[in-house]
């Protein structure tokens, strides 16, 4: 019998939550930190939603690594659970994390105004060639990106990712998209199979699997 409450808004992480950032910043801060790194993180971006907040405070917070929230890269349903606090009260409750650049229509995605944030097929997959675009355009050689594997599955990797796992990709050109032309990414080999921590599943999907066609009733 299952366990989780969709109905609680923008949740806080979990006791088992916790102790799973834990093993992640147990993993991968090592990869991070020393003279010379495996993953030469410049910047880290998390959805606006308080568990992956909370996540990546927990797992990176000590590392002195600018933290910037990032609407493109938060969750797909329009459940409490998956909709996210007003910006006004994430700012006071996270003074750690740079809310600046944050889509202002942010935690809006059933009005008119949020519809890049649909949970519609064609929204999620525009929304996650978007965010790579933006990831691909930044300066950083390495960014760490903290959101959720729904998003992360159907709209950006193709990949599962259990809670608190993590995957690393390389973008496939170097060289600027051109127009309408899709952003490839690959996975590196130590992360291929089930994950860094190896909680995931090894298959991957289609992108786009599993997602509703039809539009919500607008607000």
């Amino acid at each position: 019998m299952s366990t989780i409450n969709y109905t609680i808004p923008d949740p806080e992480l979990s006791v088992l939550g916790r102790s799973q950032c834990n093993s992640l910043k147990e993993n991968l801060v090592p990869k991070i930190t020393g003279p010379n790194p495996e993953l030469d993180v410049g910047l880290i971006i998390v959805s606006p939603m308080r568990r992956t907040i909370e996540t990546a405070l927990l797992a990176f917070g000590e590392l002195g690594i600018p933290m910037e929230a990032h609407a493109g890269w938060q969750e797909n349903s329009i459940q409490p659970c998956d909709t996210g606090t007003s910006l006004a009260a994430l700012r006071k409750e996270f003074p750690e994390v740079n809310f600046d650049h944050v889509d202002p229509v942010y935690p809006d995605k059933t009005s008119p105004a949020g519809k890049k944030y649909f949970n519609t097929k064609q929204a999620i997959m525009a929304r996650g060639q978007e965010v790579l675009r933006d990831l691909k355009r930044r300066k950083e050689k390495v960014i760490i990106v903290v959101s959720h594997s729904g998003f992360l599955r159907s709209g950006v990797t193709g990949r599962w990712y259990m809670n608190a796992d993590y995957r690393v990709f390389d973008f496939v050109d170097d060289s600027e998209e051109k127009e309408g032309e899709a952003v490839k990414i690959k996975e590196r080999e130590w992360t291929v199979k089930e994950g860094g921590l190896g909680w995931s599943f090894e298959e991957a999907v289609e992108l786009g699997d599993g997602l509703p066609d039809e539009e919500p009733a607008l607000n």
